[in-house]
């Protein structure tokens, strides 16, 4: 029994009164954290929807550049034929056609050095939602000697030194389990929504010994077999064959230089693991 004052008045209260009033405050302030977490979680959607919107964006005014471009490319041509037309012909006025090339050349100038700062601008992938990106963290943490996760980007990369045999596209024993675990992940709640791109990647050293030659006769091969036998292990445990798909980049997307003389660079040798959004 207890005693609560109400309106200036004293009430007595059963310990039963206590329990009901005890169970309405937890459940007010369980709602209260349930709002705050939604909250949160929208804010993190709306960033997340934000940079990919900004992406799409930044893409279309390259793609509107490049045809600008390839417009005023096409008329520096005929402007070049018509010069040397005028050449064959000494009476010619050749100057103002000089003039011309010079500004349609500055023109292409202009535009090339804009596109190159815009895809330099361009995000190669997003973040990825708290949950799943806490989820790849852990994974990448607890698999850190082979594997790394950037949560700017949302890629999981794999070391190509020890994920496969030197010069081969068979995945090693430790690596396929790891694999497996991270399917576990992309097979998640927290995943739905996403598809997979699997993309392989090499450094600069040229395939030389012959039994490798037979099976990829250049790093685009390797690259691309590489992706592939990831793929197949992904698929293998359990991730639907309609939600990834396989890049091979060759030497031609470095993280890093390569040494001197085709020496190479292990950092340039790997496999990346993109999460996009589904159907993109």
């Amino acid at each position: 029994m207890s005693l609560l004052k109400n309106n200036g008045f004293f009430q007595f209260l059963s310990g039963k009164d206590i329990e009901m009033q005890a169970s309405k405050l937890t459940l007010a302030v369980a709602s209260l954290l349930a709002l705050t977490f939604a909250l949160s979680g929208c804010v993190k959607q709306e960033k997340y929807d934000d940079l990919k919107l900004k992406n799409r964006n930044q893409q279309e005014r390259i793609d509107a550049l490049e045809s600008e471009l390839s417009v005023t490319k096409l008329k520096l041509a005929e402007v070049e034929k018509q010069l040397n037309d005028c050449l064959a012909n000494t009476s010619a006025d050749t100057e103002s056609l000089q003039e011309k090339i010079a500004a349609l050349q500055e023109d292409i100038d202009k535009k090339t050095e804009l596109i190159a700062k815009l895809q330099s601008q361009l995000v190669h992938g997003a973040p990825l939602p708290a949950e799943l990106t806490n989820e790849l963290q852990k994974f990448a943490a607890e698999n850190s000697e082979l594997v790394e996760f950037d949560p700017e980007t949302g890629v999981v990369k794999f070391k190509s030194d020890l994920l496969f045999e030197l010069g081969s596209d068979i995945v090693t024993a430790d690596a396929a389990d790891m694999l497996k675990k991270l399917s576990t992940i992309i097979n998640s709640k927290s995943a739905e929504g996403f598809d997979v791109v699997v993309a392989g990647h090499t450094d600069d050293m040229p395939i030389k010994r012959a039994d490798t030659l037979t099976q990829h006769p250049t790093n685009w091969h390797l690259s691309a077999h590489r992706a592939i036998s990831v793929e197949k292990i992904l698929e293998g445990a359990g991730i639907a064959s309609k939600r990834m798909s396989v890049r091979g980049f060759g030497e031609f997307r470095p993280l890093e230089a390569n040494a001197p003389n085709q020496k190479g660079n292990a950092k340039n040798r790997r496999v990346e693991i993109y999460l996009v959004t589904a159907g993109k």
